[in-house]
């Protein structure tokens, strides 16, 4: 970028143009560091933080959790796993954490509707409310975070037909809407997961399936994709 400056005098005179250029006073203060996010490129909880932070222009710096010594890592997060947000001082571990933090700081580009309704949507209370009876929360919960799998296989049972059923009454181009918001910051991983690794039969579920093309299409999603990042196998990067 070019150095800020303010026209404090311009006269035009026999085709002669003066411009005086006002540097800004030096600042005491050490230039902010750019975010750091600890990824790696296979985590769908990764892709969750870097698609919220895209949505929201942010710049960071890519640290590939393979790329550092375990000891150093778990100073970070004593857990063990990614993703995890670092900004100048303040870590923060979890993508829903780290996605709510970014909400909170940098309130460019909300990442959740201003429709109190839509804000409201809750995937867990309605699988345990409408769905199946004898089914167990936790069981669900599991299955909607890890993208529909268990065991290597995935799941096409109640926990996809309870998504379908509840977004159709708050989708429009998107999950909740016409607009990127949380749902499918969450949704987007999770579908092309199911979809292109499992192979999982998505013609009972019409509207998740336009979702998940609709994500395939947009720059954001694209960008942020397993494939795209520094870390990913040179044989898997498009």
């Amino acid at each position: 970028m070019g150095i800020p400056f303010s026209l404090e005098k311009l006269n035009i005179a026999n085709s002669l143009l003066e411009i005086k250029l006002v540097r800004p006073e030096a600042s005491s203060e050490e230039p902010k560091k750019l975010l750091q996010l600890y990824s790696h490129w296979m985590s769908s909880c990764s892709w969750r933080v870097r698609i919220a932070l895209s949505l929201k222009g942010l710049e960071y710096e890519y640290k590939a959790v393979d790329s550092f010594d375990p000891s150093e890592f778990l100073k970070l997060n004593p857990m063990g796993y990614v993703p995890v947000l670092v900004d100048d001082n303040v870590v923060v571990s979890d993508s829903l954490a780290i996605i709510l933090y970014l909400e909170e700081k940098y309130r460019q580009r909300p990442l959740l509707p201003l429709d109190l309704h839509k804000r409201a949507i809750n995937y867990q209370k309605y699988i345990e409310e409408n769905v199946s009876p004898g089914a167990k929360l936790p069981w669900a919960q599991y299955h909607i975070r890890k993208g529909f799998v268990v065991m290597g296989s995935p799941v096409s049972g109640y926990v996809i037909a309870a998504l379908e059923k509840l977004l159709s009454e708050f989708s429009g181009k998107y999950a909740t809407g016409d607009e990127i918001f949380l749902a499918d910051i969450y949704l987007a991983p999770q579908l092309r997961n199911a979809i292109t690794r499992f192979s999982l039969d998505m013609s009972d579920f019409p509207l998740l399936s336009r979702l998940h093309q609709a994500y395939s299409h947009l720059p954001v999603f694209q960008e942020t994709m397993p494939e795209n990042q520094p870390d990913a196998p040179v044989q898997t990067t498009s």
